[in-house]
């Protein structure tokens, strides 16, 4: 059998970011940037206040006190986005708002809280130092600082400082378009009443999902029947779409596995055993004129979730322009004993947690491929090595953190 990081490697090694395209702001959430952004100017681009209050001269109020206030003149007033023309000068203040612009002569705020909230005149009773409640211009971004760098994700608070120093677009790797689909004669959509012996389509559903999880835009194809050129066209129809595509079901070495048929001899697309449980059958390779990678995972539907999270997610990543990706793992304690395989890796589902000592880890439900309802329950998968056959309690092990249930 193939090992689990040959498979991995061989995966990488035909997958390449796509293209980087230019697009409006709001449109870049959740993309890769593909450029090193500038601040053309420097943020915050003027002095501005931090508190409603007044601008003043610090000189002015040396010595002030709740038992000895200081009276100013109020001379104007300044909000944000207009301009006091007039500047402070010794013995007055100007009336100011949160994000207004500092008034020339002033080198203080004061805060409304310290007044008396004055009109004409404003009585102080706290003196502030210079610079009080003053945000300098380029406190935060100097003008000509990288604010967002090349193979970072564009999310929302890197949007923000992108808007922010007035960038209305960007150059980024766009998100995978992957398309996903189920296969088998068994497979039926939810809702409607399976005949016996019929399963509902619990992978096309769960594997569309975690591509959105994973930054990609997914598109469920829906199933296929066991019809090798029914399969064929469906994927002809749906590759102008995708810059990746997801089967599910038909890769093992039954006599219906259309998959396996309709896919052998077309492209580069190869089914082999990878040393992993669940997940052993997998298939790989590209179809179509643009040479689009298509992942061919098993029908039970643990071993495809767990080969999309061991396989496919670093490819999407790859895909979307990421410069590097490493999976969540972590070290955890075991809190009951279990036994894997010898040969293979197994991702043993589990409910991962943390616990004043760190994090700790336990089993959650049986190892059945078929098996949904301890996966819906965890939040990781226990790594076992392929020569680790026995795992004591309180053993170190690495888990798999996943992004659903109890994360």
């Amino acid at each position: 059998m193939k090992s689990v990081d040959q498979h991995l490697a061989d995966v990488l090694s035909v997958v390449h970011a796509l293209s980087p395209i230019d697009l409006q702001l709001a449109e870049t959430h959740g993309c890769v940037l593909a450029e090193e952004v500038h601040a053309p100017a420097p943020l915050p681009a003027f002095d501005n206040s931090a508190m409603d209050g007044y601008a003043v001269r610090a000189a002015d109020l040396v010595g002030a006190a709740t038992d000895k206030p200081v009276s100013l003149a109020v001379v104007g007033d300044v909000m944000a986005g207009s301009w006091q023309a007039e500047g402070v000068s010794a013995g007055s203040s100007v009336r100011i708002m949160t994000g207004a612009p500092v008034p020339g002569g002033a080198d203080a705020v004061v805060p409304v809280e310290w007044t008396d909230g004055g009109l004409a005149n404003v009585v102080i009773r706290r003196a502030p130092p210079p610079g009080n409640y003053i945000r300098r211009a380029g406190e935060d971004v100097r003008a000509g600082e990288v604010v967002a760098r090349r193979g970072g994700v564009v999310h929302a608070t890197r949007l923000a400082l992108l808007a922010a120093v007035g960038r209305d677009h960007a150059l980024v790797h766009p998100k995978p378009r992957v398309v996903v689909v189920s296969t088998g004669d068994e497979v039926v959509e939810p809702g409607q009443p399976p005949r016996p012996g019929q399963i509902y389509d619990a992978n096309g559903y769960a594997l569309t999902a975690l591509v959105a999880e994973a930054g990609g835009d997914a598109y469920r194809a829906g199933i296929v029947s066991d019809d090798a050129d029914r399969l064929v066209a469906i994927l002809d129809d749906h590759l102008i779409r995708a810059d990746l595509v997801i089967t599910s079901g038909g890769v093992s070495v039954g006599e219906r596995d259309v998959v396996k048929k309709a896919l052998a001899k077309l492209g580069t697309v190869r089914f082999e055993r990878v040393a992993m449980q669940p997940g052993m059958p997998q298939g790989f390779g590209t179809i179509g004129p643009d040479s689009t990678p298509i992942f061919c995972l098993p029908g039970n539907p643990v071993s495809a979730l767990v080969a999309f999270e061991v396989f496919v997610r670093p490819a999407m990543a790859r895909l979307a322009g990421r410069l590097s990706y490493t999976p969540d793992v972590v070290t955890a304690r075991l809190l009951s004993p279990l036994s894997a395989p010898a040969g293979k890796r197994q991702y043993r589902r589990a409910e991962l947690s943390r616990s004043d000592d760190g994090w700790v880890v336990r089993p959650s439900g049986d190892t059945g491929s078929h098996q949904l309802a301890g996966l819906a329950a965890a939040n990781g998968l226990i790594v076992v090595d392929e020569d680790t056959t026995q795992v004591p309690t309180d053993a170190e092990v690495d888990v798999l953190v996943l992004t659903r249930a109890g994360r």
